[in-house]
């Protein structure tokens, strides 16, 4: 038989003003209940209820909330009644009434002794586990792929509800009735579940560093979402020394139902020595799940590929061989996969073609090429290397555009008046021959001086992109120019230099003409439908904002005397670039640049015609990088299926490789992301430690303040334990920590003076200090923020005494809020949920 009794008592930890240490929710309260947390002012008051309709959703919601988080549990009505802390003769038939409902649902069952139980056909949601923190966890629902992620949607689940899951895996979760009536953007809480099945595990390899103890060992992995270390027996060290970064195959898993047990594995891979550089960036491929080399099958498909070009080729195809041709590309490139050419007219206009790498024409369905280079979906470009999506002798050689040899091409030739309007378009396979080859700095420096090789034609270009840039923007797209930066390596891979990437002229003439491309392809694609059923294609698609987020920048940009409009749709664009305008050049310009960007959807691979927001085209495709992009090979292929008259394919294999496409970007795109961080933090590791660096606090969170360093982009923690000069609180909605006793205040955007306290290379990780006294004194209409931003609250409420300012107790929360304040601060007791407790888990 079913135990019918909640072990909670034996776990909660008490209340204010509860001595028996269970834990009362606010149905009690609203019953006309002893409201214990709240304290003695509202003992004995019963609550009126404003809207009854609400109040029996909610309790319906509890009790429902209640069986599924004891689901291995029966229950006696007098139990709930009792757990619940209800003694009311009416409130006792509200509950009769509303179980009664339960059981009509299906939700709960009534089993031979008379007790009650959820019901066994829960229903599960499928989706991935993020483990972002050791407390709790987000699983991230799988749509259809079709809907950009909606982080609302995301189930909240306990690290006790884990059930033997880690960060990456598929499971089965089921969501609590109780917070299927709070949206997120309500309450500032998603909606909580219990993970009941692990359907595939994600990952099966990890990295780390070695810790050798004897007989056995521990592997610390480098993923920052992975809190648990992989035990190692002695004969599966696999030969690695103490301090080595390794692979490791995992071989045990937590137990499923229970979560308990211990990650343990098999070294398979020595990277080598902690620390050195290219151990370093193979750890960081192999962490976010990236190869490190081809398999041989691979490389012998390529080597099979003939170079020669067949005359029998060549008749197939445009020749715009005798046509003035050139690429330009980064000083460093090798693979050159696109190509401009310049012909004038006799009417006055230019014939203007956009020559892409023929890779399709090379890498064919049902080789190992193929399936590599599917699998891959991307190159990965880290900081000292590039892990191509092609060998070599693809990337760097038959499909490189590279000068003074015939190269075969896919192309977007369009007819452009002197205004940049398009006359007529062409789209098709072509050969070329490429009679320059230019790095950016190159191409840049002739159009400045008007001296050097094609400069007719490169001034040519740059005016028809600047028409295509203006109109574009008339359009509704967004200036988003993040910054990005570029280390100066020496011989070992150290880093000597960091210095912001500057975009001229050079770089935004190729990419307006590649925009072009994309733009028209995909309308092209478009137009060729038949039957009136749109042809399946590869889309780029960005869809538009958040309009919860882009109220709180507005509201924030205001604070600091700065405009943007958000209610009218149709000019949030012209708002967004006045706005952008208006903070080039400020010290906020990052800041505020960066959190623009975070109220925008990510850009993903679709089949779904969505159109690209921050663009502002209708639709959008990525056809113009084959050799380091998977979906454009698929835009290609598509392509060519409708030249040739083909009808619309299925769209279901192709919305699964642009799923997979998308994936595979994130992950490359962490991983440079880390290459980046890491080389910063050895780059900062190398400084003096008595040099004041100027620096703008680019992020507030409730343990510090973010600092970055403009100069060389570099980014730091302050943290609040080192904020001795008083006691901080975190206002959330304004982005700010404010001093208690002082009335200090430090915000998003302020300029600020740090030293570097500790680096951390494992960890990716700076902690600065911050120097002198350089915060502004808040006014009284700073101190008027909300009570729910307070309760954001100091990250110090357990510091005491702080710089010899007492610190003020704060007021007891209620429960919602203590059990949130909890799942900040730590897990919770076992056996307790922020609904009054859990049974036997």
């Amino acid at each position: 038989m079913r135990s019918k009794k909640p072990k909670q008592n034996e776990y909660a930890r008490p209340q204010s003003g509860q001595a028996d240490g269970s834990v009362r929710p606010s149905i009690a309260r609203a019953s006309g209940g002893r409201a214990r947390e709240q304290g003695a002012d509202r003992r004995g008051k019963p609550t009126r209820l404003s809207n009854p309709d609400s109040f029996l959703d909610e309790l319906k919601a509890d009790i429902a909330a209640f069986f599924e988080i004891n689901n291995e549990s029966s229950f006696s009505q007098q139990q709930v009644l009792d757990h619940f802390g209800i003694g009311d003769r009416k409130m006792k038939l509200m509950v009769h009434g509303l179980i009664g409902e339960l059981i009509d649902e299906g939700r709960l069952l009534l089993d031979e002794t008379g007790a009650y139980r959820a019901s066994d056909e829960q229903k599960t949601l499928l989706g991935t586990v993020e483990h972002v923190n050791e407390q709790f966890a987000f699983v991230v629902l799988t749509g259809d792929g079709t809907a950009a992620r909606d982080r609302d949607a995301d189930i909240w689940v306990s690290a006790d509800d884990m059930g033997g899951a880690i960060d990456g895996d598929k499971v089965r979760v089921v969501a609590f009735s109780d917070g299927s009536r709070r949206g997120a953007r309500r309450s500032g809480r998603r909606q909580e579940g219990r993970i009941v099945q692990i359907v595939e595990r994600g990952r099966t390899e990890l990295v780390g560093t070695i810790d050798v103890w004897g007989k056995y060992a521990y592997v610390q992995p480098d993923n920052r979402r992975l809190y648990d270390e992989v035990y190692v027996s002695g004969d599966n060290i696999g030969g690695a020394k103490q301090g080595e970064k390794v692979i490791v195959r995992l071989t045990k898993y937590p137990e499923d139902a229970t979560g308990r047990h211990r990650l343990e594995g098999e070294v398979i891979t020595v990277l080598g020595a902690a620390g050195q550089h290219n151990t370093e960036m193979h750890a960081i491929l192999a962490e976010f799940g990236l190869p490190l080399d081809f398999p041989d099958g691979v490389e012998a498909d390529a080597e099979k590929i003939p170079t020669e070009i067949t005359a029998a080729e060549i008749a197939k195809r445009r020749d715009f061989r005798p046509i003035t041709t050139f690429t330009i590309d980064p000083v460093d490139a090798k693979d050159f996969d696109d190509a401009l050419s310049v012909n004038y007219l006799e009417n006055g206009n230019y014939e203007i073609g956009v020559h892409i790498a023929d890779v399709t024409h090379y890498v064919v369905p049902g080789t190992a090429l193929e399936a590599e280079a599917f699998e891959r979906a991307t190159s990965v470009y880290l900081v000292d290397r590039v892990v191509p999506m092609l060998p070599e002798k693809l990337s760097n050689g038959l499909c490189s555009l590279r000068p003074n040899e015939d190269k075969l091409t896919f192309s977007a030739v369009f007819e452009l008046s002197p205004e940049a309007k398009i006359v007529k378009e062409w789209f098709g396979r072509t050969v070329i021959h490429s009679d320059r080859r230019f790095a950016y700095e190159e191409a840049q420096d002739i159009m400045d001086t008007g001296a050097g090789d094609y400069v007719e034609e490169l001034r040519l270009l740059n005016a028809l992109a600047h028409k295509l840039r203006a109109e574009r923007f008339r359009n509704g797209a967004i200036n988003f120019e993040t910054p990005e930066v570029k280390f100066e390596l020496d011989e070992n891979g150290v880093p000597i230099a960091v210095r912001p990437k500057i975009r001229k002229d050079a770089h935004k003439l190729i990419e307006e003409f590649m925009l072009l491309a994309n733009k028209r392809v995909a309308e092209f694609v478009h137009r060729l439908s038949t039957k009136g059923k749109p042809n399946t294609m590869v889309y780029r698609v960005h869809e538009g904002p958040d309009e919860e987020k882009l109220r709180v920048l507005s509201d924030f940009a205001k604070r600091l005397g700065f405009k943007l409009t958000v209610d009218d749709p149709d000019q949030l664009s012209r708002s967004m670039n006045q706005f952008m305008d208006a903070i080039e050049g400020r010290p906020e310009q990052n800041m505020l640049q960066q959190l623009a960007v975070r109220t925008m959807s990510k850009a993903r691979y679709s089949t779904q015609d969505l159109g690209h927001f921050g663009l502002g085209f209708t639709r959008y495709s990525h056809f113009t990088s084959p050799i380091r992009r998977y979906p454009d090979m698929m835009a290609h292929r598509l392509l060519q299926h409708y030249l040739d008259k083909g009808a619309s394919v299925d769209s279901e294999p192709v919305e699964d490789g642009c799923r997979h496409a998308s994936e595979r970007e994130r992950a490359a795109a962490e991983a440079e992301r880390a290459s980046i961080k890491y080389k910063q933090v050895e780059f900062m590791s190398r400084m003096d430690p008595n040099r004041v660096f100027d620096g703008v606090i680019s992020g507030v969170t409730e343990f510090g303040i973010f600092v970055e360093i403009p100069e060389n982009s570099c980014e730091g923690l302050v943290r609040m334990s080192d904020l001795t000069s008083d006691f901080f609180e975190f206002d959330k909605d304004n982005y700010r920590i404010i001093g208690r006793r002082s009335k200090k205040m430090f915000t998003f955007g302020d300029a600020v003076q740090v030293r570097v306290k500790e680096t951390n290379l494992a960890r990716r990780s700076m902690d600065f200090t911050l120097v002198g006294d350089t915060g502004k004194r808040a006014t009284d209409a700073d101190l008027d923020f909300t009570s729910d931003s307070r309760r954001g609250g100091s990250s110090r409420r357990d510091s005491g005494r702080r710089g010899g300012a007492k610190s003020e107790k704060p007021k007891a929360p209620g429960l919602r809020e203590a059990s949130r304040q909890r799942g900040r601060d730590k897990a919770a007791p076992k056996g307790e949920n922020r609904r009054g407790g859990r049974g036997r888990r």
